[in-house]
């Protein structure tokens, strides 16, 4: 009984180091409750959406769900992370793929999904597209409106040597705390911004900030034609004056790589930097190869 306990509390531990990964680009580690949502969604009608790029140009049919009467609870995106290359299970309170959202992609491939968020710049990104380039890697990043607005040179290179630029849209909000009106122009204004600066339509991927979220929010994102993109592999590597060091970033990716992995790296990290090189060498040699958000 005093194992099984302690095997409890040892699960308990890394559900919690795993919720909201991402919250360090505008608040601190958060740390909610698992709060169950409805799954009441009601398809209204379809949406036909263009999408134009630099090469292509896209029509999309997509289903339009009445958000009224979807539930609000927030949910705190976790997984539980295994040690035995397994694929890790997810937060399963809402049906992501009813709402075009995502924590992993094809786990029958042997196939990683590299991602970066990227809330502000501290000096890395540069190497991290060098050794990208170097690699032969297409990532990737999620950026907010102030870091396009901060940053045009490196979201011009992101796109130039063909990497994904996703919505981390404009504030860095929590999405439950608002409506739907709001959460549109958060997401609408930073893909202006980055039209503004590239010429292009901005790829419709969006990183929930804090990877806070509820049914209702997922189905907002979806009805304006996004997939919302989670994770299935992150490390504590956001705080930079207590960074991990890259060995041991190095060991954790490795402990925990699995087929159809979206893995969450934060670009403000040196530790994810001075690895990252020895970390796409490593997992091309255990017969990995790197996909884009694309090719979900």
């Amino acid at each position: 009984m005093k194992l099984f306990k302690i095997g409890l509390i040892a699960a308990f531990a890394a559900v919690m180091l795993c919720v909201c990964a991402c919250a360090n680009e505008a608040g601190p580690f958060k740390r909610d409750g698992f709060i169950i949502g409805e799954l009441t969604g009601v398809v209204l009608k379809t949406t036909t959406t263009t999408t134009t790029t630099e090469a292509t140009t896209e029509t999309t049919t997509i289903q339009q769900f009445d958000t009224s009467k979807l539930s609000n609870a927030k949910q705190s995106w976790y997984y539980m992370p295994t040690n035995d290359h397994t694929v890790p299970r997810g937060n399963d309170s809402v049906a992501l793929s009813k709402y075009s959202a995502y924590y992993t992609g094809k786990t029958s491939e042997k196939v990683i999904y590299l991602t970066f968020d990227e809330g502000y710049e501290n000096g890395y990104s540069a190497k991290i597209l060098d050794i990208l380039k170097a690699k032969g890697v297409k990532a990737a990043f999620f950026v907010t409106k102030p870091y396009i607005e901060s940053q045009p040179e490196l979201i011009k290179r992101m796109v130039a040597e063909g990497h994904t630029v996703g919505n981390h849209s404009a504030k860095h909000l929590s999405s439950p705390t608002l409506t739907d009106a709001q959460l549109k122009q958060e997401l609408d204004s930073t893909a202006e911004s980055f039209k503004k600066i590239t010429g292009v339509d901005m790829p419709k991927f969006f990183r929930p900030p804090m990877g806070e979220y509820s049914e209702r929010t997922l189905a907002v994102v979806h009805n304006m034609g996004y997939k919302s993109v989670f994770w299935s592999f992150a490390h504590r590597d956001w705080l930079t004056d207590q960074q991990p060091g890259a060995e041991a970033t190095y060991n954790t990716v490795m402990s925990r790589y699995h087929n159809g992995e979206i893995m969450l790296l934060h670009a403000v990290s040196s530790s994810n930097t001075e690895a990252l090189g020895r970390i796409i060498d490593s997992l091309r040699a255990q017969g990995y190869s790197f996909k884009t958000l694309e090719e979900l």
